[in-house]
């Protein structure tokens, strides 16, 4: 009994030993750690979602936050000269729990307006032009080049979800939230907001659609009355990275098939929503 138990775990007591030596011996790079963690991942020592969450950690290490802010083109900002009913429906319409707040000038950033913050006193009926700059939270402001990770520990230590991004010029190019860093570690982070996951395709309107990369290429062919040959790709987010011959970022466009595909979401693993834009015909 004792010799089969020793037995069962000499084999993953020898990947751990082998894991514990590879770091203590500050291994040359970070290729040589996830070689030995993928190979312990194969022997069920680690499980994959431990793995991936690892490697995810240590490819945070090296990203840079213009690789995953929201560009300033797709940020809803509230004007600080505008009376709550004019910003309201866009407020409520997003969803959103946090809004940069702007003065006279596009980049003069004034606050952070929590929704939270604001709703109570708009069922009240007490909400006015003058309160709202009496809930602003402090902005954090931080360059492009900001490492993920130091990011993230700033997050942890102030407590805040969100930062206003500039360029090196210190003009507004984005933002990014606590989500967006943590994403690029666990993966896609599922909120109410998202649509349904039976959903693979919503229509935007005005010919627009969001696809989930996964859609499988039957599913948008019968969808759009389309015939993309499935004969190398099931799912249209492999058709899509076919085009881009590249693993692409957020906003990255490209064109298939009398289609414009836009980026919405994707790591630096993989592409998970996509916008569909039905080109004209030629």
């Amino acid at each position: 009994m004792n010799d089969q138990s020793a037995s069962n775990t000499s084999p993953n007591k020898s990947w751990l030993e082998r894991i514990s030596q590879a770091f203590s011996d500050q291994p040359e790079s970070l290729k040589d750690i996830i070689e030995i963690l993928r190979e312990a991942e194969q022997r069920q020592v680690l499980d994959a979602d431990a793995l991936s969450i690892i490697e995810g950690a240590m490819q945070v290490t090296h990203m840079q936050v213009r690789e995953v802010m929201i560009p300033r083109t797709q940020m809803i900002t509230v004007k600080a000269t505008l009376e709550p009913e004019e910003f309201l429906p866009e407020i409520i319409e997003s969803a959103h729990s946090r809004f940069p707040v702007v003065g006279e000038s596009p980049d003069e950033i004034i606050g952070i307006l929590l929704a939270k913050d604001l709703l109570p006193l708009a069922l009240k009926g007490e909400l006015k032009k003058g309160t709202v700059s009496e809930l602003l939270r402090p902005a954090s402001i931080v360059p492009e080049s900001k490492r993920l990770n130091q990011l993230l520990k700033e997050f942890k230590q102030t407590r805040n979800h969100m930062a206003i991004v500039v360029d090196e010029y210190g003009c507004i190019s984005g933002l990014v939230t606590i989500e967006d860093v943590l994403e690029q570690i666990v993966g896609e982070i599922e909120d109410e907001h998202d649509f349904d996951d039976e959903a693979m395709i919503k229509t935007l309107g005005n010919g627009e659609y969001n696809v989930k990369a996964l859609t499988p290429i039957g599913e948008f062919n019968d969808f759009f009355g389309t015939t993309i040959p499935d004969s190398e790709f099931d799912t249209i987010g492999g058709v899509a990275l076919k085009h881009f011959g590249r693993l692409p970022n957020r906003n990255d466009q490209t064109k298939f098939y009398g289609f414009r595909a836009t980026v919405l979401n994707a790591d630096n693993r993989s592409i998970r929503l996509l916008k569909i834009e039905k080109l004209p015909e030629s």
